[in-house]
């Protein structure tokens, strides 16, 4: 409540002002000045009817209204910000902008760390608005539920350009491709017509150097100067260069592959799972979905054996090999190069793990350093490189496209649709989620719901 307060500076120092004179109130001094303590009785009433003449009362309601409607109990209202989770703290941070009343509306990645109903609270926040607002962004279904235009950063020979869209990012999608293609032939075209002036120019001062003849010469001048003076149709770029990923499962593994039998896990008082029963069957994509600590996380572990069950049996075919993407990289040694990372995955010269590390653009010098100091998506780049090289039948994710940009989640989509395996992953990209899973694992108030279908069905089921 404070932060959202701080926002709106005049209502926070009148706030102060209150606070102030009720502590000097309170002092033994005062209440032995009847005059000293008549006056901070006045000095109090003066500022609790410039409170209420000013809307501070009203801001105050609206900051109540707001904490409500994203889901933080009163409960929490005094809580201090650290103990906030970085969902919950990006939400706080949102409202704090709104309670300023501004008109623009600067939001950079509002939707990292946030669960699935968080993000339609911030897609409705964003749709209501009625400034303007600016979003970065690497949810393609925020970016096609709120945003009217798309303005594409694009880094040319010349500097860094910026392009702008109408419409939504799948309109961007559609719109980009047509014009890459018509500027595909618009180039060919000009290329073609350059060569044929060029070829003309060679030709007349040939003709001119045979038989001199200022026609020839000027002819020549003429076709050079029609090339000067053309709008040069710049050649595109139609595969920008992405990372090489290819998932292949280095054995097939038996028709089952997961199984759950009566599961239970607690920690302490709080329970994650009641019994719960569920199989994930060879060739599935299952995405797990669920309430920030609802114990998503806490699944998965259960599935890779790293947790005990407290009741019941993970059981696990005997020819499946799991393969798992960490959400805070941490299959990942840190003091770890790059280079050491792959090589202790698989049997590779030096020279080849780079190579393989270059495919996944990691660039030459980071392939030495410590993987600590790479940045975020480079880290999610080699723990992506460990689990290609790894064979795994079965690949267990945790929020996978986490740290990547849109050109590397479609990759990742693309590998994870062609693999031959099994694939369990959490995540609470909604895009990534509809376009990969079949199944939904849903962990909800310590139980595990399953739902067959994509996640648009879910979502749909879910909004009844």
């Amino acid at each position: 409540m404070d932060e959202l307060l701080a926002a709106r500076e005049d209502v926070a120092a009148l706030d102060a002002r209150i606070a102030a004179v009720e502590y000097r109130l309170s002092l033994p001094e005062s209440l032995e000045d009847a005059e000293a303590f008549d006056r901070l009785l006045e000095e109090q009433a003066s500022l609790i009817r410039e409170y209420e003449t000013s809307g501070a009362l009203m801001v105050r309601n609206r900051a109540e209204g707001m904490l409500r409607a994203l889901g933080f109990p009163e409960a929490s209202w005094a809580m201090p910000m650290e103990r906030l989770s970085g969902g919950q703290r990006k939400l706080i941070g949102l409202a704090r902008c709104l309670i300023a009343e501004p008109e623009l509306l600067l939001l950079d990645e509002p939707d990292n760390h946030l669960d699935l109903e968080r993000k339609a609270l911030l897609e409705n926040v964003v749709r209501e608005f009625e400034g303007a607002v600016v979003v970065i962004s690497h949810d393609r279904y925020l970016l096609d539920d709120t945003v009217s235009v798309i303005v594409e950063m694009e880094t040319a020979r010349d500097g860094t350009r910026l392009k702008r869209w109408e419409g939504n990012y799948s309109a961007y999608v559609a719109q980009r491709e047509i014009a890459m293609l018509r500027q595909a032939q618009d180039f060919a075209s000009q290329q073609k017509e350059i060569a044929r002036l060029e070829e003309a120019v060679t030709r007349f001062k040939q003709w001119a150097r045979v038989v001199v003849d200022e026609r020839h010469i000027k002819q020549a001048r003429n076709k050079q100067r029609q090339i000067d003076r053309m709008e040069k149709v710049e050649r595109p770029v139609l595969e920008r260069r992405r990372m090489s990923l290819h998932f292949r499962a280095g054995q097939r593994g038996g028709a089952k592959v997961v199984e759950l039998r009566g599961v239970a896990k607690a920690f302490g008082e709080r329970t994650i799972l009641r019994p719960a029963e569920a199989l994930v069957r060879s060739g599935e994509r299952v995405g797990v979905v669920g309430a920030n600590g609802a114990g998503k996380t806490v699944l998965l572990r259960l599935i890779l054996g790293e947790l005990a069950p407290d009741a019941g049996e993970v059981w696990t075919g005997p020819s499946i090999r799991m393969g798992y993407y960490g959400q805070e990289h941490e299959t990942l040694d840190f003091a770890q190069t790059p280079i050491q990372a792959i090589r202790e995955v698989k049997n590779l010269y030096e020279g080849e793990a780079v190579a393989a590390l270059q495919r996944f653009l990691i660039p030459y010098d980071a392939c030495s350093q410590p993987i600590g100091q790479l940045s975020g998506g480079e880290k999610s780049r080699v723990q992506l490189a460990r689990l290609m090289l790894s064979g795994a039948n079965c690949l267990v994710l945790d929020e996978p496209t986490n740290n990547l940009d849109i050109p590397a989640a479609e990759v990742l989509e693309g590998a994870l649709d062609a693999y031959d395996g099994t694939v369990v992953v959490v995540s609470h990209d909604r895009y990534f989620l509809d376009r990969l899973v079949d199944r939904i694992f849903e962990v909800r108030d310590g139980r595990l719901v399953v739902h067959e279908g994509s996640y648009s069905e879910y979502a749909a089921r879910a909004a009844v």
